[in-house]
């Protein structure tokens, strides 16, 4: 099984809980999300929910509510996060292989987690596994080709091609939405912490230095697969676990 690490918040779990508060503030991806599949009464599986931020999003109007986390600390704090809602619970996992049955979810959502492009195609696998017909893999990702935070990424990880990743992800058969958000902060320490937290030293320092205030455009990519009716993977019959 492939575990991606994420060193955000697996390693600074507070700061990234301070990013999260301050990720998205006019709800733009949710919009577009709601725009792709309504989950009012559907049931969702979370891939790579982390501290499980989003949970409570997805459980104010879906029937249940699954939480995927292989990283066993983020996994207690998500379970701790939704103790209290109905319908809500956390399974310690990864993408690749996930403790439910065949059909068992009508949205996949993940969320700057483990779908980053060529070698995530067992996970799109196992995605698919878990979707009822016409269910929908949503996965939501940093547009790395837009400034600002596209450049500073591109800084950090000059090997990512991200013409090569929209391009793999067309041809896995997704549509792409490009989203547009604002991340604010409540003051200058929790930004100059959430940069520091995502970028090596002196790209954050580059990205520090070229942010007035306490606000931050941050694009993202929505690509959203919807799983055919009546199909049968290969090599896949109906597993329980």
């Amino acid at each position: 099984m492939s575990i991606v690490p994420s060193p955000n918040i697996w390693h600074w779990p507070d700061v990234y809980e301070q990013e999260n508060r301050a990720q998205d503030v006019t709800g733009a991806i949710w919009a577009a999300l709601r725009e792709a599949i309504d989950w009012a009464g559907a049931d969702v599986i979370d891939i790579g929910c982390g501290t499980g931020f989003h949970l409570p999003m997805f459980a104010a109007t879906a029937r249940a509510v699954v939480g995927v986390e292989p990283h066993p600390p983020l996994v207690r704090r998500a379970r701790d996060r939704v103790a209290e809602l109905p319908g809500v619970r956390v399974v310690e996992a990864g993408a690749e292989q996930v403790p439910l049955p065949d059909a068992s979810a009508d949205l996949v959502h993940a969320r700057t987690a483990y779908f980053f492009g060529p070698g995530c195609e067992p996970g799109l696998v196992e995605a698919d596994r878990l979707l009822r017909p016409n269910g929908l893999l949503a996965i939501v990702d940093l547009d790395v080709s837009r400034p600002p935070y596209g450049d500073w990424l591109r800084a950090d990880v000059p090997h990512y091609d991200p013409a090569a990743v929209e391009r793999f992800f067309d041809r896995q058969g997704f549509a792409l939405r490009r989203v547009d958000t604002e991340w604010r902060f409540p003051d200058r320490a929790s930004l100059e912490a959430s940069l520091g937290i995502e970028f090596s030293a002196p790209v954050a320092r580059r990205a520090i230095a070229a942010t007035d205030g306490l606000t931050l455009p941050v694009s993202y990519r929505v690509h959203t697969r919807r799983r055919a009716g009546g199909l049968l993977l290969p090599g896949r019959g109906t597993r329980r676990r």
